[in-house]
């Protein structure tokens, strides 16, 4: 006897109904708008495929200057977590951005808020007040902790936190992997500190005060920067008196990021018998630089390789 193919539909939707039903639908991923590309990496890490990410900020750009484009509003507004580096780092660009995306889940105080500076390390806060003649000081603190490893394990615990609050059932899967990062990270930085130790004390130049977190962990000695005071371009005669101040220091390096115009460090540099060095100080900023570790990884090597040559 054979079947006639409408019933072989029929019996096919109803198999497909009953396993449909059976089987619990995928809960949609969490929408992730971050301001930089170290937070988006971390998040990708601790979210996993629960997660879907976006950074406002490139890996290649300053993040104290960002142009608040009209599509970013459109990403915050769909948004179900919003994460900022804080310390005031986004001042001119995101507050604004979350005025117009209108997102209640998102704003300061909103359920998918986060500032990691709450459970950051933070360096450099003033003991004082600070006025702008002192250059672009953030009166908050230093905020580039990033650059820290122990801050990165900090904010990948923030986002395993608030991803379990906002999704329960992802609760297993955001501890594993946050355990996972934390293991790597922990090897990985045993690793950069035996490969930095000959170099520990060693001193060293960078162009603005965002370094002075990897620099610390590197165990290196800051004995000037390119920037009198952040954000402030130097004069000739305090360029003089910083190569004066490196050859006597006997600096090995002068750091700088790659959106700065590296002519004057590299001046610097060359009159002082210093290597320059152009380090990303975010995921993206180079090309090996694609995750949190290894953007770290990048910098050690760098940084290592240039103070032994």
């Amino acid at each position: 006897m054979t079947t006639k193919p409408s019933k072989i539909k029929t019996l096919t939707v109803a198999i497909a109904l009953l396993t449909a039903a059976a089987t619990p639908l995928a809960a949609d991923p969490l929408k992730v708008v971050t301001t930089t590309t170290d937070l988006a990496a971390i998040a990708r890490e601790i979210g996993g495929s629960r997660v879907r990410v976006k950074s406002i900020a490139l890996g290649t750009q300053d993040p104290h200057f960002v142009e608040p484009k009209p599509s970013l509003i459109l990403d915050l507004r769909d948004a179900d977590v919003f994460a900022e580096i804080g310390l005031q780092l986004e001042i001119g660009w995101a507050p604004l951005l979350l005025d117009q995306a209108r997102n209640p889940r998102i704003s300061r105080g909103g359920r998918g808020y986060l500032d990691f500076s709450e459970v950051a390390t933070v360096l450099d806060i003033p003991m004082r007040r600070v006025t702008r003649a002192e250059g672009d000081i953030h009166p908050l603190g230093n905020p580039h902790y990033w650059l820290g490893p122990e801050n990165g394990k900090r904010i990948a615990a923030l986002f395993a936190q608030k991803f379990a609050e906002l999704d329960p059932d992802g609760t297993r899967e955001y501890t594993n992997h946050l355990m996972e990062f934390v293991r790597r990270l922990d090897a990985a930085a045993a690793r950069w500190r035996e490969q930095l130790e000959p170099y520990r004390g060693t001193p060293v130049v960078a162009y603005h005060t965002s370094w002075k977190y990897f620099l610390l962990f590197a165990g290196m000695e800051i004995v000037g920067y390119i920037e009198p005071k952040p954000g402030i371009p130097p004069s000739p005669s305090y360029l003089a008196e910083l190569i004066e101040r490196m050859r006597r220091a006997g600096a090995k390096a002068v750091i700088v990021d790659p959106f700065y115009d590296a002519k004057v460090p590299r001046l610097v540099a060359e009159r002082a018998g210093a290597t320059l060095l152009i380090l990303p100080s975010s995921v993206g900023g180079a090309a090996e630089a694609d995750d949190y570790i290894s953007l770290l990884e990048y910098d050690v090597t760098k940084l290592s390789d240039a103070i032994r040559r």
